[in-house]
């Protein structure tokens, strides 16, 4: 892109700023103070992009957070303190967030020397948008023909140092806006890598959600592995390098959920192409923020247990990892809590990680038309509400797995088998659940029970029943209970 189309982005996007009441204000106020106030960064980034900025990044040359107190009691919004060390603060005021930060220097070019990226080192004088002429641009880092060309290069290599936050930021841009990372910041990336660790969790989860929702995130993790920052984000999967496999699989554990996350962004990407029914539901699912972040996390710690759980046998083509699944889960866990996920993210991928071999375990019967309603009922009723993404999962498992004993119709068979689980929920599950139970709880306590986990037995096995077609009414539910007594 060149630099001309650019800089007319920026004059187009600048336009319909000079008219919002929260800078208006805030400029009057900065007036008042004596200060200078310039937006700055991503704000300047996008709007050059031809993108919205609904948030706005501001640097102040001092007295931030008595303006930002100022701004926010103006225009009878909120003031949020973010860091009083470095004297940041945001203000909300309907729906505009304002950030605004202090100079980490005494002059503007030299805020702008101790930023990441030369594309980031852009800013703008408040006082040039709200007035009537053009707001020029100032780019004391070349930082405006970078942008044009999509090259990420670093303002410099020590800025990496105050801040590791900034390697995985690099990456954040290369997978959300398509930027090529220079050799040279390659290079000092992989020099910092090791001092990453000193990152607060919140901050690697929010890049980290933001680098995993790009479409085209694989790439950029392998990318990462290659500098060994995956490793410093992730130490849990440097156990998987190496681990072998059974003949169903053409790479090493770690090769494999690589492998997976990018065969799930190809299911993500055109579903209709690897599902039948299936696929409508799986992009509904891919819609639900953030679905598909938690699903690329499912993809790359799916197998993360088999490390402490292999086993040989005499064939050296019948590696076992038996309940490696409940081992990824505990590893797992620990991964969700140092990042400080919510505890609905945790529920989800360790939903997925937990039945990842379901599906699996299922298709030998299911490809002899053998596989009963009972079995196909307790996966779908297990699964929901993640069950369309447990069939993406389980596509881009098979996909990520091309070994020489792998049946050529794997994919297609494991297809057939997400829409029978789709027929079942539509036409079984669902219609079953609109309608009273045909016994509960009180019916069994008239029977002579007493509450506990016999209870529950029983009626699952009712209801698994009714699945079947072995009864259909109450009087033939109880009797079956009685039978079962």
């Amino acid at each position: 892109m060149a630099t001309r189309i650019l800089l007319d982005n920026l004059d187009q996007g600048l336009r319909p700023l000079a008219r919002r009441p929260a800078l208006v204000t805030l400029g009057k106020l900065a007036a008042a103070r004596s200060v200078e106030v310039y937006l700055v960064g991503g704000s300047v980034r996008e709007l050059a992009l031809g993108r919205a900025a609904k948030d706005l990044d501001l640097a102040v040359s001092a007295q931030t957070l008595e303006l930002a107190r100022d701004l926010a009691d103006a225009l009878g919004g909120t003031y949020v303190l973010l860091d009083e060390a470095e004297r940041t603060a945001r203000v909300v005021w309907q729906e505009e967030i304002l950030d605004l930060a202090e100079f980490r220097a005494p002059t503007l070019a030299g805020d702008l020397a101790g930023r990441d990226f030369t594309l980031n080192a852009l800013a703008v004088d408040l006082n040039a948008v709200l007035g009537p002429g053009p707001a020029g641009l100032i780019d004391p880092l070349g930082g405006l023909p970078d942008l044009a060309r999509g090259r990420l290069k670093m303002v410099a290599a020590e800025n990496f140092h105050q801040d590791p936050l900034r390697l995985l930021r690099a990456y954040r841009f290369a997978a959300t806006h398509g930027f090529q990372v220079t050799p040279e910041t390659t290079a000092a990336i992989r020099r910092a890598a090791p001092e990453f660790s000193r990152v607060a969790a919140e901050r690697v989860h929010q890049e980290l959600f933001l680098l995993l929702a790009a479409p085209a995130a694989a790439p950029v993790l392998e990318a990462m592995e290659a500098v060994g920052l995956l490793g410093q984000v992730f130490p849990e999967l440097d156990d998987m390098k190496g681990v072998e496999q059974n003949g169903y699989h053409h790479l090493d554990v770690y090769g494999h959920s690589l492998a997976a996350v990018a065969c799930l962004e190809e299911v993500l990407a055109a579903p209709a192409a690897y599902f039948g029914e299936m696929a409508a539901e799986v992009v509904g699912y891919a819609r639900q923020h953030p679905k598909t972040v938690l699903l690329k996390l499912a993809a790359l710690f799916h197998d993360v247990g088999k490390p402490q759980v292999q086993g040989r046998r005499s064939d050296p083509e019948r590696y076992t990892f038996y309940f490696h699944e409940k081992v990824g889960l505990e590893i797992f866990s620990r991964v969700a809590s140092r990042l400080r996920c919510s505890l609905a993210e945790i529920k989800t991928v360790s939903a997925l990680i937990g039945m990842h071999m379901r599906p699996f375990l299922l298709l030998p019967a299911f490809r002899e038309r053998e596989l009963s309603f009972r079995a196909l009922g307790r996966l779908v009723r297990a699964a929901r509400p993640e069950l369309a993404g447990l069939f993406a999962l389980a596509m881009a498992d098979s996909l990520a797995g091309q070994g020489p004993l792998k049946p050529a119709d794997s994919e297609a068979v494991l297809a057939d088998l997400a829409d029978a689980a789709l027929q079942f929920l539509k036409e079984r599950l669902e219609p079953q659940e609109r309608h009273p139970k045909l016994v509960n709880g009180h019916d069994l306590i008239r029977l002579g029970l007493t509450p506990g986990p016999r209870f529950q037995q029983l009626l699952t096995a009712v209801e698994e029943a009714q699945w079947e077609g072995l009864i259909q009414t109450r009087e033939g539910a109880l009797e079956m209970v009685r039978r079962l007594l």
